[in-house]
């Protein structure tokens, strides 16, 4: 059986396509990094994938705001390539700056046509780039990405996450289980407490999806969590399951996502 393959989209500025490319290769895919630039010169390059990935980075150096620059170039080049992809029983991930760009594209939460934003991540609300760890819940959903997924121990690096939205679009993000993560202390609402919610994301919100649930958009790394050697605290983690008598797992919790893109299509 042919592996399911991923575009990784890259382009000047993004810097995490090399680890977004084997995280899908981990998870049992065939991951391909392009140049946003060369995609738009051969336009039908996009007809050979399933899954596309917006890694993180600080694409065109976020001159214009996060993600904005590169959401444009797709807008005005790739408008239509893109509605065809969505609109297809295809997935699309965005990670960090990816997930600021597919917001700016509209493609999440999805609400307004190609190129119409419906939400917005803004500067963190104590006006300085921040990075370290943080856990998330995952709230009902219908996300492929998220599959068995009840929470998650992961990286994150931004300046621009505060998670934004208008009291009538975060209603409908909530009434269609589009929510999909949170940030959480102690597997309780972060409530916007600092350090546990980083930015001060409205409603702790980390992470969305379409209505589909075919798109995912967030915030912190997951393909910076692929091997448990990786986690920050792995060694005090290790010691634990050991005197437990437990087995020490080999990879770390950001491998399932991209697992569950690859299985969708098996």
């Amino acid at each position: 059986m042919a592996k399911v393959k991923a575009l990784i989209m890259t382009g000047y500025g993004i810097n995490c396509d090399a680890e977004t490319k084997f995280a899908f290769e981990l998870a049992g895919g065939e991951a391909e990094i392009i140049h946003i630039n060369d995609l738009i010169k051969n336009k039908s390059l996009i007809k050979q994938f399933r899954i596309i990935a917006f890694p993180g980075g600080f694409s065109y150096g976020d001159d214009t705001g996060s993600g904005k620059a590169y959401a444009n170039k797709i807008r005005n080049n790739l408008s239509e390539e893109f509605s065809e992809f969505v609109s297809g029983d295809n997935l699309v991930i965005g990670i960090c700056n990816g997930f600021q760009i597919i917001s700016n594209i509209g493609i999440v939460p999805g609400y307004s046509k190609l190129g119409e934003g419906d939400v917005a991540l803004e500067h963190n609300n104590h006006g300085r780039y921040e990075c370290g760890w943080v856990d998330l819940n995952v709230s009902e959903n219908n996300s492929v990405f998220l599959r068995g997924i009840k929470s998650l121990h992961v990286p994150f690096a931004h300046g621009e996450g505060n998670f934004y939205a208008e009291e009538s679009v975060m209603k409908r993000l909530v009434e269609n289980k589009q929510d999909a993560l949170r940030y959480s202390k102690n597997g309780s609402p972060a409530k916007g407490e600092y350090p546990f919610n980083p930015n001060g994301a409205m409603d702790d919100i980390a992470g969305i999806t379409d209505v589909s649930g075919r798109i995912l958009g967030m915030m912190p790394h997951p393909e910076r969590y692929l091997y448990f050697c990786q986690r920050e605290d792995w060694t005090y983690q290790k010691e634990m399951l050991e005197r437990e008598g437990k087995k020490v797992p080999e990879y770390g919790e950001g491998i399932k996502i991209f697992q569950n893109a690859v299985e969708y299509f098996q």
